[in-house]
């Protein structure tokens, strides 16, 4: 590999032109087809398989005009007038209606009223369907308490007549749909009504513009990358070259996404992913081979060879790097889950794209510039050197100081990254809701507000489909399946909201006495279901649980059933690659072990933050429900990133005749520090992403964030080394009969022709910046 990577890499540096001209025409073609063959993002929400949407499927067969929870644009307006008040008395009415009359005039509200029969004035409402049950009740025979306590639990009205839930839905697709003017002319109206002294909040999937990233994230990780870049390198054009051409290469990434829209149905949060793992492996992937050319011309004035050697050696560490990342991301698909399927695919087209720049386009780039690629130096960099001529930098002294105490230093990694990972012990998985929103937020007020008047399970209420065409009576059957809901454990109220047309089956609505993310209401939907079978053998009928409380937690299942072997195909995979790479079994394990470590820290400390809220920097909330799986294939990847970055330059010293002590040295020697770059840079690409507003890409940019820290600069700058040191020669164990079936990509560039590491350089006027040839 390291032979073929050489030529190509010569090739782009000798004939730049070409292939700027092939990059900037694929660049080109891509923009042109996701502008004129693209669709619109498809974010319906399904997961095939689940009980939720076998139940979902059953009740658009009963009742096929139902419509999709994930697709409505709901919003629910939740109004409250003073204590000691109620929403009858006249200056509240008078304030209610104006309010009413506004919500109706909202751009992409629906002006047919059977579309919206709750957008109206809530005391009005609730009378009129106090009365229909009270009505319908004693014509069917039931008591007149129960059907009190029906009416109430679906009023629009809350008990002491003090709030009330004006809700209705927007005439769109999807809440994607929703537009900036709508929310605006909604905030406009509720201010209006609270001019008037009443309290008025908004939630629900229509209540906000939906969003999944944006330029501000990736302004600001850029803007860090680059003073990172500039220490680095310490020249304005080196600094900026890894990263535009990783711009360029998300830029391509994310518009050939769009243009796949034509042919696959893809979700819009797609393009989060992919700009944030695209942009910051294309700085690191560039940055790694940009500095082993630097490191090159400290041996020849060759710039067409130097980069050939870099491209040769460096860029095999990368396309193996890469392949890490894409097996952990293409192998979200065996989750099953369509959203998390297209994210990773998505997200691991880019990274190929990020690849594929970094061993073409910069070598191409830097053809172009020739000695101007470090130009614009704002610092001289001129490191100390040994007595050989070896540079001494900081990372010789780091791995020197970790080698005179390699044991004591793996056992302080593993008890600090142990006692980081503990709160994952009090783990609580569930998707984000308006109940969990930040505090400040209309939703997460409106959402209080509606749990404190109405009870907090009037927000995630369950839904049972019965299927009844099968049952003797089905009138009957249908009540004995509402009368067993209604006695679980944790139930507020249930009823039979409605039947089709020939009654044969129904629709009961169950409100848990617990909020949509309470445990509680989580073992309600478990206990409905152990003893679903039961009553269909009583009943006859086919009962099934579906709602967005139960969608979500069925998704959270499924996560968590996917996960093993989910870890036995990225773990297994990664395992045979890095074992090519290094030609080593106990390497690729420590880089293994090392992973399990950072992951969990990194879960634990996502945990301690984010759900139990420590330090007071985020509200408490549970940790998104795909965050695990998600976080473990992306930082699986990253880590092995660094491993095959780091131990890749320790392995060529030890094949050019090192020991394994001095070549833990030699490598910390000419990588440790890209290494601590690269990993600095991702943090804060990551880190930018904690600034969005959505608490998917929040959790997310911190969680990455978090993992590089801990495994760049814990695991592989201590852990990894003082393992390497402990094994000694044993680091390099390879079976005689696996050496021969495993193939030699030499990563390393053992096969690459070098002469000139034989010549001296000059100490005095070399330089990491241009450095000058002797002899």
């Amino acid at each position: 590999m390291a032979t073929y990577l050489y030529r190509l890499g010569k090739t782009a540096f000798r004939r730049w032109p070409l292939f700027l001209a092939g990059w900037l025409t694929l660049l080109v073609v891509v923009v042109g087809a996701a502008a004129t063959i693209s669709k619109p993002f498809n974010d319906a929400f399904t997961i095939p398989g689940i009980p939720s949407e076998k139940a979902a499927d059953l009740q658009t067969e009963l009742f096929p005009d139902a419509p999709d929870a994930f697709a409505q644009a709901n919003i629910n307006v939740v109004v409250a007038a003073p204590e000691g008040s109620t929403l009858a008395d006249p200056e509240y009415q008078k304030a209610v209606d104006a309010l009413v009359g506004d919500l109706k005039n909202l751009p992409q509200v629906a002006r047919d009223a059977k579309q919206n029969p709750q957008l109206g004035d809530p005391v009005e409402l609730a009378d009129a369907q106090t009365q229909a049950v009270l009505d319908a009740a004693k014509k069917a025979g039931t008591d007149e308490a129960t059907a009190e306590a029906n009416a109430q639990a679906i009023s629009p009205l809350s008990k002491d007549g003090r709030a009330g839930i004006i809700a209705f839905d927007l005439d769109v697709d999807s809440p994607t749909d929703v537009k900036q003017a709508t929310i605006d002319a909604l905030d406009k109206a509720m201010d209006s009504a609270r001019d008037a002294g009443l309290t008025v909040e908004a939630n629900g999937a229509g209540s906000q513009v939906q969003s999944f990233g944006g330029g501000a994230a990736e302004a600001i990780g850029i803007a860090i990358a680059l003073v990172i870049l500039l220490l680095t390198f310490g020249s304005l054009i080196a600094a900026g070259m890894p990263i535009l051409t990783a711009v360029f290469g998300v830029a391509i990434g994310l518009t050939g996404v769009t243009a796949m829209t034509a042919f696959m149905d893809l979700n819009s949060s797609t393009t989060a992913l992919s700009s944030m793992i695209g942009l910051a492996v294309g700085i690191d992937y560039t940055l790694f081979i940009l500095a082993r050319y630097r490191s090159e011309l400290r041996h020849t004035e060759d710039r067409e060879q130097a980069v050939g050697i870099a491209v040769g050696t460096a860029g095999s560490a990368v396309v193996f790097a890469g392949l890490t990342v894409l097996i952990a991301l293409s192998a979200l698909s065996v989750v099953r889950i369509p959203f998390l399927t297209s994210m990773g695919l998505a997200a691991a087209g880019t990274v190929l794209i990020a690849v594929l720049v970094a061993l073409t386009l910069l070598p191409a780039v830097l053809g172009m510039l020739k000695s101007k690629a470090f130009a614009g130096q704002v610092r001289k960099y001129k490191p100390a050197h040994e007595a050989d001529g070896q540079v001494l930098n900081n990372g010789v002294r780091w791995a020197r100081i970790v080698g005179k105490r390699p044991l004591a230093a793996a056992i302080l990694v593993v008890i600090a990254l142990g006692v980081l990972a503990i709160p994952l012990k009090g783990l609580h998985l569930a998707f984000p809701s308006d109940s969990t929103a930040a505090s400040e937020t209309t939703q997460r007020k409106a959402s209080d507000l509606m749990s404190e008047e109405f009870g907090p399970g009037r927000e995630g209420p369950l839904l049972i489909v019965v299927d009844a065409r099968d049952a003797a009576d089905p009138g009957q059957a249908l009540a004995d399946v509402t009368s067993w809901a209604g006695d679980q454990d944790g139930v507020a109220n249930a009823q039979l909201l409605g039947t089709n047309a020939d009654g044969t089956g129904g629709s009961i609505q169950v409100q848990p006495k617990a909020g949509p993310d309470d445990t509680r209401t989580q073992d309600l939907l478990n206990d409905l279901r152990d003893g679903q079978s039961g009553i269909e053998q009583q009943t006859g009928t086919t009962i099934g649980v579906t709602g967005l409380t139960a969608i979500t937690t069925d998704v959270s299942d499924r996560l968590a059933d996917a996960l093993p072997l989910y870890l036995a195909i990225v773990v297994g995979l990664a395992f045979i690659l890095l074992m090519i790479v290094f030609r080593s079994i106990m390497v690729p394990l420590t880089a293994t072990a090392g992973f399990l470590l950072s992951v969990l820290a990194t879960l634990g400390a996502t945990v301690a933050i984010f759900q139990e809220g420590m330090f007071g920097i985020f509200e408490p909330q549970p940790i998104v429900s795909f965050i695990p799986i998600f976080l473990i294939g992306v930082v699986f990847g990253l880590a092995m990133d660094y491993q095959v970055f780091l131990v890749t330059r320790i392995r060529e010293a030890h094949v050019h005749g090192m020991s394994t002590r001095d070549a833990v040295v030699d490598g910390f020697r000419n990588s440790a520090r890209v290494v601590a770059a690269a990993a600095a840079i991702m943090t804060a690409v990551f880190s930018g992403f904690i600034l969005e507003d959505d608490a998917i890409i929040k959790s997310m940019g911190f969680a990455l964030a978090a993992a590089v820290v801990f495994d760049a600069f814990i695991v592989r700058m201590v852990l990894i080394p003082a393992l390497m040191y402990l094994l000694g020669e044993k680091a390099w164990y390879l079976p005689a009969w696996l050496d021969k079936i495993l193939p030699n990509v030499d990563v390393e560039g053992e096969k690459l022709d070098r002469p000139y590491l034989d010549k001296p350089v000059d100490l005095d006027k070399g330089g990491d910046s241009e450095p000058v040839l002797v002899g």
